[in-house]
């Protein structure tokens, strides 16, 4: 589960770093109240979009795993439905951040990060938080597991058996 709390720090990197090409372009052809296109295609959201596929493949997978090795037998049902739980409960939460990083940063008059008109915001910004939030994130996951003690499961018994056995030829 840790790989997939660690690509999202490298998805929201690459997606900050193609806002910034993206703003550069807006600056030097000077597109910033165009309603054309920006000379720029739209495969170069590739990497991040595969990024953050992968961060929730392994993400889910880990925490299935984790919640069918870890639960007792009776509550492995409602471990994976509070799995499916943390994602609607990210949607929320994503609504919200946006929410606030806007009612904070137009303050004043000000256009803010997330503006109406995106060539005049500044969206990077908002990818560089989100990669400083992915990385807290990735830290406390770290700290959390750190301390956890983990149940053993039929295969760590049988391994230990294995060995034992192993040991005693």
């Amino acid at each position: 589960m840790g790989i997939g709390l660690v690509i999202p720090i490298f998805a929201m990197v690459a997606a900050g770093l193609l806002e910034v090409v993206r703003l550069h372009i807006i600056c030097r052809d000077n597109l910033y109240d165009s309603r054309d296109y920006i000379p720029m295609s739209i495969f170069w959201q590739v990497p991040q979009y595969f990024l953050v596929g992968a961060a929730v493949v392994f993400t889910f997978i880990g925490q299935l795993e984790f919640f069918y090795d870890q639960a007792p037998n009776a509550m492995r049902s409602m471990c994976s439905a509070l799995s499916l739980t943390t994602v609607s409960l990210g949607m929320y939460l994503s609504s919200l951040l946006v929410t606030i990083v806007t009612n904070i940063t137009a303050r004043n008059g000000k256009l803010g990060w997330i503006a109406d008109n995106l060539n005049r915001g500044h969206l990077n910004y908002f990818f560089w938080l989100l990669a400083i939030m992915s990385f807290v994130n990735f830290l406390l996951y770290l700290l959390i597991a750190k301390w956890y003690n983990y149940k053993k499961t039929v295969d760590d018994l049988e391994e230990t058996k294995l060995g034992d056995a192993y040991e005693k030829h």
